[in-house]
C-alpha cells in the first residue's frame, strides 16, 4: 500500500525517439517490452499512489496501459528531443497532474532502461529516503569501475588529467588504484525527490542529495546494442533478476516482431 503520510508518484519517461537503440523502450526482453519491467516493479513495490508513463507516442501509451500504468497525457514533442533536459518533461508532467487535481508530495523517476531494478529495490530506496534528514532527494549510485583519477581530457595533440593533483601533491593518474579515493557514479535505476525542489530550485534533485547504493545488477542500464546482448545473457543465466510479470505479453505488430527477430536472431 502507498505510504499513508505522503503521496508519491512514479514517473516513467519513455520517449519514442531513441537513435542509438531505436525503440529501445519497447524492444522485447524475455518476451515483454522493456518498458513493462519498470511499470511492474513500480506497481509491485506498493509505495506509489499512481504510476504514470510520460511518452510522446500513442503506441507506447497503449503498451503502458496494457501493463497497468496510466498515461493521462502525451508528452509534447518539444520536451521529447535527444537533448531535452529532464526538468522540462518533469515540470510538464507535475503541472498537468496538478491541473487535473492530483497533487503529490514526492516523485520518483524510474527509467525503463533499468529492467533489473526489482520492487524490493524501490522499497529499500523509499525507506532510505524517508529516513534521510533534511534532504532534497535520493539518487541511485554505484562505485566507479573506471576511476576518474585515471581519466584524461584531450585537446589537440596534448592531454591533461581530468582530476587535479591529489592532496599529497602527486597526480592521481600515477597512484595505485588501491590508494585512490572511492568515487561513485550515478546510474539510471531510480531517483526520488520532494516535489517542491522542482519549483524552489528549478532542478530535479535540489542541493542536498542522499546516495542510494544499488546492489548487483539493480543499476544496469541498457543504452547500446552491447548492453542489449549483455542483458539477454543475464536473463538467460539469472532469470529471477527480472521483475515477475503476470500479464499476458503485449502483442507487438508483425512488423515490430520481425524487426526484433532480425536485430536479435
Amino acid at each position: 500500500m502507498p505510504d499513508g503520510n505522503h503521496r508519491i508518484v512514479a514517473l516513467i519517461p519513455a520517449r519514442a525517439g531513441s537513435k542509438r537503440v531505436p525503440d529501445k523502450n519497447i524492444r522485447l526482453l524475455a518476451g515483454h517490452p522493456l518498458l513493462a519491467y519498470t511499470i511492474v516493479a513500480a506497481r509491485q513495490s506498493g509505495i506509489f499512489s499512481d504510476v504514470i508513463v510520460s511518452t510522446d507516442s500513442a503506441h507506447y501509451a497503449e503498451i503502458a496501459h496494457h501493463y497497468g500504468a496510466e498515461v493521462p497525457f502525451l508528452r509534447p514533442t518539444v520536451f521529447a528531443g535527444d537533448v531535452s533536459p529532464d526538468i522540462e518533461w518533469l515540470i510538464h508532467a507535475i503541472n498537468a497532474l496538478r491541473d487535473a487535481g492530483r497533487e503529490y508530495d514526492c516523485f520518483s523517476i524510474l527509467r525503463p532502461t533499468s529492467p533489473f531494478r526489482l520492487p524490493e529495490t524501490i522499497q529499500r530506496a523509499w525507506q532510505a529516503f524517508l529516513a534521510g534528514e533534511e534532504i532534497d532527494s535520493l539518487r541511485a549510485v554505484e562505485k566507479c569501475r573506471q576511476h576518474p583519477g585515471k581519466m584524461w581530457v584531450v585537446r589537440g595533440k596534448h592531454m591533461s588529467p581530468l582530476m587535479p593533483l591529489s592532496p599529497a601533491g602527486q597526480p592521481w593518474h600515477s597512484r595505485q588504484y588501491q590508494s585512490l579515493p572511492e568515487v561513485y557514479v550515478q546510474n539510471a535505476s531510480l531517483e526520488i525527490a520532494w516535489t517542491r525542489v522542482l519549483f524552489e530550485n528549478n532542478t530535479i534533485a535540489g542541493d542536498v542529495l542522499l546516495p542510494f547504493l544499488t546492489e548487483g545488477y539493480e543499476g544496469f542500464d541498457i543504452n547500446s546494442e552491447y548492453d542489449w546482448d549483455h542483458a539477454r545473457n543475464l536473463v538467460a543465466s539469472r532469470p529471477s533478476r527480472l521483475p515477475t510479470i503476470t500479464q499476458f505479453p503485449y502483442l507487438l505488430t508483425e512488423a515490430s516482431q520481425n524487426a526484433e527477430n532480425q536485430a536479435h536472431p
